[in-house]
């Protein structure tokens, strides 16, 4: 498991964040419903070449939860800013997935984040994103709050599994379903789904072009949430078109191929040495 011993106040909202490594500075971000724990089997090979920055986003992990907290898109990236500026960081490398990847992307464009390079995992960027249950906890949202535990485990449990291509394991679905148990947690796991919207890819999206660093877009082929089709049309926008398939993977790349994500980093950091 990651450490996440710091924190960093935020619109009134208490970050966790932790740090590892030495040598010029990477940073994770991660996605939804995931924490920085999505990062736990990558993090540590990564610090072998860098100092790797990973933190909770508001709403997840270890970091506040609450009833009345805007945990949207639209916050995400001015978190992300303020983060730099309290790490002191000038062109870190960024690899960051799903609503990370709209984070970074976001943060870029609308707050003028520069990356030495910035790396994408099926990250949530073009329309339309969001699926059935989705748009159903947006209308219900109260309903899905007051589910009994039993109900919302069991609910909690296929969701974060229909992520991954590959079957999950106790271990990996225990750390990520972690977060969103006990009845703080439930009521926070429908409330960012709840606060999903559209609007905040939309907002960004007609600005996605030549960034001024190296972009790498890596996709699970096997990605259900996300299909790959939709990376490719990503990719016309941020790569010219280049895009890295990783096979046997899901959306949850992380767990279904670690392996193909280091690799890419390890060469990114190799080719910019």
């Amino acid at each position: 498991m990651l450490d996440l011993p710091n924190r960093f106040l935020h619109r009134g909202a208490s970050i966790a964040w932790g740090r590892l490594g030495e040598g010029p500075p990477l940073v994770l971000v991660h996605g939804t419903p995931f924490s920085s724990q999505v990062w736990r089997r990558i993090a540590p090979l990564l610090a072998r070449h860098r100092t790797v920055y990973w933190f909770d986003l508001i709403g997840y992990g270890a970091s506040d939860k609450g009833a009345g907290l805007d945990v949207s898109l639209g916050v995400q990236n001015g978190l992300m800013a303020a983060l730099f500026g309290e790490w002191q960081l000038d062109r870190p490398d960024v690899l960051a997935h799903d609503f990370g990847g709209a984070t970074a992307l976001r943060a870029h464009y609308l707050d003028g984040l520069a990356y030495r390079t910035l790396t994408l995992v099926d990250p949530v960027a073009v329309a339309p994103w969001g699926s059935p249950f989705v748009s159903h906890v947006r209308q219900h949202e109260a309903a899905f709050a007051g589910l009994p535990a039993y109900a919302h485990e069991a609910l909690l449990a296929t969701y974060i599994a229909g992520a991954a291509h590959r079957p999950l394991d106790e271990d990996a679905l225990a750390v990520h379903m972690a977060p969103w148990l006990g009845k703080a947690g439930q009521a926070a796991f429908y409330s960012q789904i709840a606060q999903m919207d559209r609007r905040f890819t939309d907002e960004v999206e007609p600005r996605y072009g030549p960034a001024g660093f190296p972009v790498t877009l890596l996709w699970g082929e096997q990605d259900t949430w996300i299909p790959i089709e939709r990376g490719h049309a990503l990719a016309e926008r941020l790569t010219g078109g280049r895009l890295v398939a990783v096979p046997e993977a899901g959306h949850l790349v992380q767990e279904d191929a670690p392996e193909a994500i280091v690799a890419a980093m390890v060469a990114i950091f190799a080719d910019r040495a």
